[in-house]
């Protein structure tokens, strides 16, 4: 694919941008993935794609140039700082000009889907975590007025994935078999539509605590306790004039060479597109 560096950040990677028609773009940095096989996953989607990181992506995203994209793909973790952990990363809130822009942006009724770790992106916005539908929690912290504590994390999990009921997204998928990372975190299943399941159990004996690895202690649940969670691992879901769409799914290679994982994303953005064009 060819692409045009159009904006270096001085304290970012650069941003892209393709000039086909039908294209989509990509959001990244916060947390660190494989590149070649990620966009090699995207690649297969047969869009065309621009790639923006943070923090330029916080001005490309509420700039103008937005308009020219048919959906966005958030694979981001925005909002924390690790290098002060151990023995606890630092939360940082997006500005005003971004939390309004933004929401602007949701208003022009643009699909969004977010991928894997971008539910734990902006922790001291608390509406960001009312857009995607959830929030994976670093430190302990309050969730639509609960005293939470922090989520759960385990890599390397193979379990089954369940459709729930009948969606765009999920057509021509039958149940199928995955090794990825979940996670035991915040789901508002009151403001979601389930299109996914895990056959996993999700309590907090199989996981390990976010804060504790933070701390660097990995792998550890000592004296961590948390409630049994949702086994839905995909969504979607409107904010605004936006339809919306969270997939779990995403730690690594193994799950982007995932064939149905592949045909989820690529029908996540097909439903985005059709659902607000």
């Amino acid at each position: 694919m060819s692409e045009e560096e159009i904006e270096s950040h001085p304290k970012s990677m650069n941003t892209f941008i393709n000039h086909d028609e039908d294209n989509i773009l990509i959001v990244t940095r916060g947390h660190p993935f494989e590149r070649d096989p990620f966009f090699e996953m995207i690649d297969s989607t047969g869009y065309s794609w621009t790639h923006t990181e943070h923090p330029a992506a916080q001005d490309y995203l509420i700039s103008d140039s937005i308009k020219k994209y048919k959906a966005i793909v958030f694979y981001d973790m925005p909002g924390i700082d690790f290098k002060t952990a151990p023995p606890k990363p630092t939360f940082f809130e997006p500005s005003n000009d971004f939390k309004s822009g933004f929401i602007d942006l949701l208003k022009s009724g643009i699909g969004c889907v977010f991928i894997h770790h971008s539910i734990a992106s902006w922790p001291l916005w608390e509406e960001y975590g009312n857009i995607v539908g959830g929030r994976f929690l670093y430190q302990p912290s309050i969730v639509k007025g609960i005293k939470k504590p922090d989520s759960g994390y385990r890599h390397d999990i193979k379990y089954t994935v369940s459709k729930i009921g009948s969606h765009p997204i999920t057509e021509g998928i039958k149940d199928f078999e995955i090794t990825d990372e979940l996670y035991l975190a915040e789901i508002f299943e009151e403001d979601i539509n389930p299109i996914l399941s895990s056959s996993y159990e999700f309590k907090d004996s199989n996981f390990y605590s976010a804060a504790r690895a933070l701390e660097g202690e990995m792998y550890s649940n000592k004296d961590w306790n948390h409630d049994d969670g949702s086994t839905i691992v995909g969504w979607t879901k409107n904010y605004e004039n936006s339809n919306i769409v969270y997939l779990q799914f995403g730690d690594g290679p193994s799950s982007y060479k995932n064939k149905n994982f592949r045909k989820l994303i690529k029908q996540s953005i097909d439903w985005s597109i059709n659902k607000t064009s």
